[in-house]
């Protein structure tokens, strides 16, 4: 892992209404807040490291990393449904959200309230940002993704299986890719085109739930995590050829995140365990324990920059 335990975010949460921001290496928790509101259903850290997007039912809510108040910051409401997804502009312009209101929205921190409210016809399960800065992917509990564009104000959608639902969507780093993964397991591959998304390929990764798909940093490995209790590790340079499966969580592994140089991998599980692996090995190097209900949601951030 990049740097000194000082530069490395970790934080888990989930139905225990409790954050937990660990120590990476050691397995050891150096903080706790509470999120008295709801359960948690995803987390994001900014890319400056100093704060934590923490998404419940219906708000989001912004703690301070380095500070030791317990309070958030800031609180965007605005929502009426969980809110699935949250993100943030490269140079923390702006957020974004995704809810099962079925909205997805973008809210800029210089300004109270939500700037852009994109009706969906469903519940909204994943968002991610393009590289580009200007188009976020969403994918929908009836089973379509959304293109939207943020300069021109438009949207295009595809649905690759029918009506069964999207759960994740990741894009490549390198803008080359962008995949989904949904309720029967399977992932789809596009080619990200300007105005469209061309088929390249679909992956039987689960033979139930794929909970969330993730490509790493370095493009060249594709983590899910699913209902089956197992994380399976795509070699993207391989055709998506199965690399390794990572077994040792007890139940559902709901959330997966890279470290910055792809080398090690962190999973949330209903176990009530947060897991930190090695990429190469397929080996448990950490354990995180201490919450007491399943881990929903895991962000790390690594990075040198």
């Amino acid at each position: 892992m990049a740097g000194s335990s000082e530069r490395v975010v970790l934080a888990t949460a989930g139905f225990d209404h409790t954050i937990r921001l660990w120590e990476a290496p050691t397995g050891l928790c150096h903080r706790t807040l509470q999120y008295a509101d709801s359960q948690i259903n995803c987390l994001q850290i900014t890319p400056d490291k100093q704060l934590l997007a923490v998404a419940g039912n219906p708000h989001v809510r912004l703690f301070e990393i380095n500070s030791s108040a317990g309070t958030p910051v800031t609180s965007f409401d605005g929502h009426t449904g969980n809110v699935t997804a949250v993100g943030f502009q490269k140079d923390r312009k702006w957020m974004y959200t995704g809810s099962e209101d079925g909205t997805v929205k973008i809210w800029d921190f210089r300004a109270p309230g939500f700037q852009r409210d994109y009706q969906s016809k469903a519940g909204i399960s994943s968002v991610v940002l393009h590289p580009n800065q200007g188009e976020l992917i969403s994918g929908g509990e009836d089973g379509s993704i959304r293109v939207w564009d943020l300069t021109a104000n438009s949207c295009y959608e595809l649905v690759p299986d029918g009506k069964v639902a999207i759960r994740s969507i990741t894009v490549a780093s390198d803008a080359s890719m962008v995949l989904a993964a949904n309720n029967r397991g399977t992932v789809f591959v596009w080619k990200l085109g300007k105005g469209s998304l061309e088929p390249l390929h679909k992956i039987e990764a689960h033979s139930t739930y794929a909970l969330k798909c993730l490509l790493s940093p370095d493009v060249k490995y594709l983590a899910t995590t699913s209902a089956d209790k197992t994380v399976k590790i795509w070699n993207v340079e391989k055709s998506f050829a199965l690399d390794k499966v990572l077994t040792g969580h007890q139940t559902w592994v709901w959330d997966c995140s890279f470290s910055a140089d792809s080398a090690y991998l962190v999973t949330a599980s209903s176990d009530r365990t947060g897991k930190l692996w090695d990429v190469k090995t397929g080996d448990v190097i950490v354990e995180y324990k201490g919450h007491h209900k399943a881990i929903t949601s895991v962000a790390l951030n690594d990075s040198s920059t």
